[in-house]
This record gives C-alpha cells, sequence and structure tokens, in this order.
C-alpha cells in the first residue's frame, strides 16, 4: 500500500501548489486598472502586509517557545513536526493574503472595462482559488513529508515494535508516530489562533470605526474615500477574512485527519487480545486511508475549480460557486468508494469493532460527513440569506428601532442552533453504526475533503468585497460598483456557508479528538480495557462546568477586544471629522495610515492572552487535576463552544444580509440613511466581532485544547497533583 499511497498523495499536492502557482500568475497579469485605482490598491496592500509581517514575528516567537518545549518534554522529532505545521499554516495564509491584494484591483477593474459579471466573477474567483489550492497542498505536504520522515524514514510507524509499558498510558516511546502528527496539528492550530483572533480584532474595529460614524452618524457611502477608516476596514477583509480564515479551515482540515489516524492507533491497542483484534498491517492502511482519501479531495477540488474557470462565464454567481463545491463532491464520493475498495477489500475490517459495511465502512463514514457538511451550509445559508424568511423578517422589524432588531437578531441566532445541531448528532450516530468510532473521524475528514474548493469559494468574497471598495474610493461608475456589490452579496452568503462548514468539522474534528483522548490509557497487559473519563466523577464534572464555562469568558475576551481597538478608532475617524472639516468636503484628504494603525496595534496587543489562554489550560488543570478533570473540560468546552459558534455567526450574518438588503432597495420606500436603514446598521455593527471574529475563533479553541490535552496527557496523566494527594 505504501508506493500507490504516497503517489497519491504526491500527486495530488504537486497538482495543486502548481494550479495554485498558474492561477496566480495569471491573475498579477491582469490590467490593474488606472493610477487612482492602484493607489488605493497599494494602500491596502500595504496594510495588510504590514500587519501580517508584525503578527508572524509574534507567532515566531511563541512557537520557537513551544517547540523547545515539546522538544524537551517530549522528543526532538514532535518539535520539528511543530515547526513544520506552523511553517505550512503560515505560508497557505501569507500566499492567500498576496493574491487577495492583488486580485481585489483587478476584479474592480475587470468590471469597469467588460461591465459583465460574469467575466468578473471569473476574475475574483481564480484569486479565491489560489488560498484554496494552498490550503490543501501545503496541508498534505506536511502530513506526507511527517510520513515519510517520521514515519517510514525514522520507523516511528513500526506498530510491531511497540510494546505497552506497565505505567498503563500510551506515551510517546509507544506511539511516537501519533504525537509527533499531533505536534503538526499543534502547529497549524496555532497559527489559525493567531490569525483568526489578530485578523478578526483589525477588521472589526476598522469596520466597526467606519460604520458608526461614517455611514450611522455621517451618512456617507460604504468605502466612501472621505472615511477615514476606510483603508484599513479593507486591510481587515484580507488579514481576517482570507488569511484567518484560510488557515482556520487548513487546521480544522489537519485535525480530522489526525484525529481519524490518532483513533486508529488506539483502536489497535485496545483491541488486543481480544476478538476481532485490529493486525499490524490493517492499522497501517487504517492510518492511511484518510490521507488517500484527503489526497483524491483535492484532485476532484482542481477538476471542479477548473471546471468553472474554463466554462463560457455565467450571469448566475451563486449558481457557478456553488457547481464547484458540489462536483467536487460528487466526484470525491464516486472516488471514494473505489479507494475503499482498494484500501480494504482483500482485509478483514471486524465488526466487532464497529465495521458493519465491510471494506466500504470507512466510505460510508466519509459520505455520511460529506451530505452532513452540506446540509450544515444550507442551514447556514438559510438563516442568513436575505432571500429566505429569517432574515426577511429582520429587515421588516428594522422600521421599529435598534432594540427590536438586536433583540429579533439574537431570537434568530439562538433558534439557528438546534437544526445543525441535530445534523451533527445524527453524523455522529450514522457515521458511528457502519464505522464505529473510526467513522465518527473518517465523517470530519469527509466533510473536509473538498476544502480547497471551499475555502476558494470562501476566499472569493472578501477580494469581491475590497473590490467595491476600490471602486467607490476611486470613484468609479456607479455601473462597476453594482456588479462588485452583485458578487459581494453572493460572497456574504458563501462566507455564511463556509463558516458553517468549519464550525461542522470543527465539532467533529473536536469530537475525534476527544474520543481519542479517552482512549488514551491502556492496561498495563495490553488489553486496552481501561479508559479515561469517569462521568460521575466529581472531578470530571467540575472540569465539565469549567470547560462549559470557557468559551463564555473566551468570548467575552475577544468581544472587549474588539469594543476597545473600535472605541479607539470611532475617536480617531470623529476627531478627523472634527479637525479637518474639508475632509467630508471631499477637498482634505484623510489621514488613512492613523487608522491602520490603531487597528493593527489593537490586534497584536489583544491577541495573546486568547491564545495563551486555549494553550494553557488543558495543561494547567492535567497537571494539577489529573486526566479526568482535563476529560471533563473538553466534554463542557466542546458542547458550549460548538452552541455558541453557531448562534454567532448566524446572528451576524443574518444582521449583515438584512442591512444589505435595505441597501438594495428590498423594503419598498425604505433605503439608505433611513431611520430603519441606522437600525440596520447598528444591529450589523453588534454582529460584525459575533461573525467574524468570535464564532470562527471558537472552533479553533476547542480543537487546540484537544490536541494540547492528547499531546500533554502522556505525561499528566500519571505526574499530577491529584494524584499525589489521593483526589
Amino acid at each position: 500500500m505504501f508506493v500507490p499511497f504516497v503517489v497519491l498523495v504526491a500527486v495530488a499536492v504537486v497538482a495543486s501548489l502548481l494550479f495554485a502557482g498558474f492561477n496566480f500568475v495569471k491573475v498579477k497579469k491582469l490590467s490593474a486598472g488606472n493610477a487612482e485605482m492602484q493607489e488605493v490598491a497599494g494602500a491596502i496592500k500595504e496594510g495588510a502586509e504590514a500587519f501580517i509581517s508584525h503578527e508572524y514575528k509574534v507567532i515566531a516567537i511563541a512557537a520557537a517557545v513551544v517547540a523547545v518545549v515539546l522538544g524537551v518534554l517530549l522528543d526532538v522529532w514532535s518539535g520539528i513536526s511543530f515547526v513544520m505545521g506552523v511553517l505550512m499554516s503560515g505560508l497557505a495564509g501569507f500566499i492567500g493574503m498576496k493574491i487577495a491584494t492583488i486580485a481585489n484591483v483587478r476584479v474592480s477593474n475587470t468590471a469597469r472595462e467588460t461591465g459583465k459579471l460574469g467575466s468578473t466573477l471569473k476574475v475574483a474567483f481564480k484569486g479565491g482559488s489560489v488560498m484554496g489550492l494552498c490550503v490543501g497542498g501545503f496541508a498534505l505536504l506536511g502530513l506526507l513529508l511527517c510520513y515519510l520522515i517520521f514515519g517510514k524514514g525514522v520507523g516511528l510507524v513500526n506498530v510491531e515494535n511497540l510494546v505497552v509499558k506497565p505505567n498503563g498510558f500510551v506515551r510517546l516511546e509507544y506511539i511516537p508516530f501519533t504525537m509527533v502528527i499531533s505536534s503538526y496539528a499543534l502547529g497549524c492550530s496555532m497559527v489559525a489562533l493567531f490569525n483568526r483572533i489578530g485578523g478578526g480584532i483589525y477588521t472589526k474595529a476598522a469596520d466597526m470605526g467606519a460604520d458608526l460614524v461614517g455611514k450611522a452618524e455621517e451618512h456617507i457611502p460604504e468605502d466612501d474615500a472621505r472615511n477615514p477608516a476606510t483603508i484599513a476596514d479593507n486591510v481587515g477583509d484580507n488579514v481576517g477574512d482570507v488569511a484567518g480564515l484560510g488557515s482556520d479551515l487548513l487546521e480544522s482540515y489537519v485535525g480530522s485527519i489526525i484525529a481519524a489516524i490518532v483513533l486508529a492507533a488506539y483502536t489497535y491497542f485496545t483491541s488486543l487480545n481480544s476478538q476481532g483484534a485490529l493486525t499490524p498491517a490493517l492499522l497501517d492502511r487504517l492510518m492511511l486511508f484518510p490521507m488517500a482519501l484527503a489526497g483524491l479531495g483535492i484532485l476532484a477540488c482542481i477538476i471542479g475549480i477548473a471546471y468553472v474557470l474554463l466554462k463560457k462565464p455565467s450571469e448566475h454567481p451563486h449558481r457557478e460557486l456553488n457547481m464547484a463545491l458540489w462536483s467536487s463532491a460528487a466526484l470525491i464520493v464516486g472516488g471514494g468508494a473505489l479507494l475503499s475498495w482498494g484500501f480494504f477489500r482483500d482485509v478483514n475490517l471486524p465488526a466487532t469493532l464497529g465495521f458493519k459495511a465491510g471494506f466500504m465502512s470507512p466510505w460510508i463514514g466519509a459520505i455520511i460527513g460529506i451530505v452532513s457538511g452540506i446540509l450544515i451550509g444550507l442551514l447556514a445559508e438559510y438563516y442568513t440569506s436575505a432571500d429566505y424568511k429569517p432574515t426577511k423578517n429582520l429587515m421588516k422589524v428594522s422600521p421599529e428601532g435598534t432594540a427590536l432588531t438586536i433583540t429579533k437578531g439574537l431570537a434568530l441566532g439562538m433558534r439557528s442552533c438546534f437544526l445543525p445541531v441535530l445534523v451533527l448528532g445524527a453524523a455522529v450516530v450514522g457515521a458511528a453504526s457502519v464505522a464505529g468510532i473510526y467513522g465518527v473521524t473518517m465523517a470530519a475528514v469527509g466533510m473536509l475533503s473538498f476544502v480547497a474548493a471551499t475555502v476558494s469559494v470562501d476566499t472569493y468574497g472578501p477580494i469581491a468585497d475590497n473590490a467595491g471598495g476600490i471602486s467607490e474610493m476611486s470613484k468609479l461608475d456607479p455601473e462597476v460598483r453594482k456588479i462588485t456589490d452583485k458578487l459581494d452579496s453572493v460572497g456574504n452568503t458563501t462566507a455564511a456557508i463556509g463558516k458553517g462548514f468549519a464550525i461542522g468539522s470543527g465539532a467533529l474534528a473536536a469530537l475525534s479528538l476527544l474520543i481519542s483522548f479517552i482512549h488514551s490509557q491502556v492496561g498495563s497487559d495490553g488489553t486496552g480495557a481501561k479508559v479515561i473519563l469517569d462521568m460521575i466523577k466529581p472531578l470530571t464534572i467540575a472540569g465539565a462546568f469549567i470547560g462549559g464555562a470557557l468559551p463564555f469568558f473566551f468570548s467575552g475576551l475577544l468581544t472587549d477586544a474588539v469594543a476597545k481597538s473600535a472605541q479607539y478608532m470611532v475617536k480617531e475617524v470623529r476627531r478627523q471629522f472634527r479637525e479637518q472639516p474639508g475632509i467630508l468636503t471631499g477637498e482634505v484628504r484623510p489621514d488613512y495610515k492613523q487608522c491602520i494603525k490603531i487597528s493593527a496595534a489593537g490586534a497584536l496587543k489583544e491577541m495573546k492572552f486568547p491564545v495563551l489562554i486555549a494553550l494553557a489550560v488543558p495543561l494547567a488543570g492535567g497537571f494539577i487535576f489529573g486526566a479526568d478533570f482535563v476529560g471533563g473540560i473538553l466534554i463542557g468546552a466542546t458542547i458550549t463552544a460548538i452552541m455558541l459558534a453557531i448562534f454567532t455567526a448566524n446572528a451576524g450574518g443574518a444582521w449583515d444580509n438584512a442591512k444589505k438588503g435595505i441597501e438594495q432597495g428590498a423594503l419598498e420606500g425604505i433605503g439608505k440613511g433611513s431611520p430603519a436603514h441606522d437600525a440596520a446598521i447598528v444591529g450589523d455593527t453588534v454582529g460584525d466581532p459575533l461573525k467574524d471574529t468570535v464564532g470562527p475563533s471558537l472552533d479553533i479553541l476547542i480543537k487546540i485544547m484537544a490536541t494540547v490535552s492528547l499531546i500533554g496527557v502522556s505525561i499528566f496523566g500519571n505526574y499530577n497533583l491529584a494524584s499525589l494527594i489521593g483526589l
């Protein structure tokens, strides 16, 4: 199995990165428009690159410390693989941000020159595809290198030579490869958390400052060049919605694959000396299958993306983007069946371990994940799109004032939690019924198997949004802005779908890691009958209470961070309008750089503590109270974080699209500058930090905590204060 697997994954990695490079060059060769357009785009590009440079310096320092700690406490290979994860995720985020700042002005210019929606869509999607292909390519490249270097090169994956020591825990020396790849996942998670938190604080502080003063108080258009915060707002789209989103889904992608690999290894140990035990050869296949399916998924996404880019331009952007997603998913469904047949047709997948559908069991688990991911995305669209009843009803209450707009949006977000969680629950039960616990992890892999297409569609959104801003600030023909606004409107919907995918896949990946954590203890005889987590143990219950409160505390920190930065931004915009009246008449140019500095300083200052919480809480809890306490934390945090993430993402998305609906004339006789529009702007402003900072960060929080716990349990499972004092 080794050679075909390496060839499949290697071909997928090379093809995705080459295709990304090709699209990068093609977009860059397009005309960037007139001098004024290039000046505006240059300011956005300069601000984005300055922020990402400062942020990556902070990440580099933190990563160096964590790598040394892993190298000392675990093994040098774990430290090296952690650094690889940081590099892969960092590269994907940087390249995605780079192409977004290049594509935005070219999208605007294509709309100016052609006046055609379809041609403009293709440029925006081509730019977005660079990010999507880099996310899949770099994530899988790192996993392949881990396998080749540490699995086959160093030989850490040779399960036939593993022994279980009397201390009862599967420690580094017993399953070294799983610890190495878990460290790789930790590296990806760390970059994702920094990018999501830092980028989210940056973009929402600027967005709130621009909206509250420019739109609500002075009633100037969105992205008007007279607004001092408008450049910072557009910079934020690139560092938050592009670099942040890409590293977020890359981390979910890697986490789901690694959860399947780790769980396969622990299943091997828990099945020893029992009926239907896994053989080392079968374990090797179960560990490799998720990576092979991911490779197949990238190849399917390349075909789906290429089809949309090569076909005749269409005037229906939503249909075009959906075609890239659904065609990729369909190819994975068909190809996955052949892959599962090739991997498992000549071996026995024991029904006693949950494999009820023979060699097709892993594939069916993945299909359940794909279907559930699509359903969650459609539910996100239903609750946030202005085309459907929930957001339409939200728009209708805006004429009644701000209070009802906020209240209705909160109710919408709360109601929207139930159906996605119902889908997740059904997916867990369904996948487990056909492939056991391993099937649950494969559902997460399946949900993210077309991540390259998902990220491509998601990244298209902020590129189109930036193009609209450049069109407005460059004073292009209003017809140009109409085209970019249509693309941006679709981008809001695709962003909501992307958040649904991220939350759903994050939940399944976190659950998979939690299951791996629970099964990370084996009996001294190797039978694996013993597992962590006694649900009626006081330490577990206490951990669950604390874990349940943690996402709320974390969310409060992020919301407060945005509010602090936005407060400085509002004061600065008001100061400039007050001291330079010529700004509003167009006679004086605003000081854009000062607003960029405020957003950057606030983000860099406020992002450190939330990241520290995610890394430190499971370790501190483990070394003080032990593994049961940490298991309780993970259960409590996972449940509440999923609910909060769905609630914040959907409420914020609905407020945003309700505002845009009013601006586009969805309510007869009510438009921009009306009291209803002002109420909708306030609703959108309240929702901004929820949907773009809090929600996207919560799924990373639970995954990084689960990964840290899985790595740390090999130490604190035996050495903790609670066991020493007899708790």
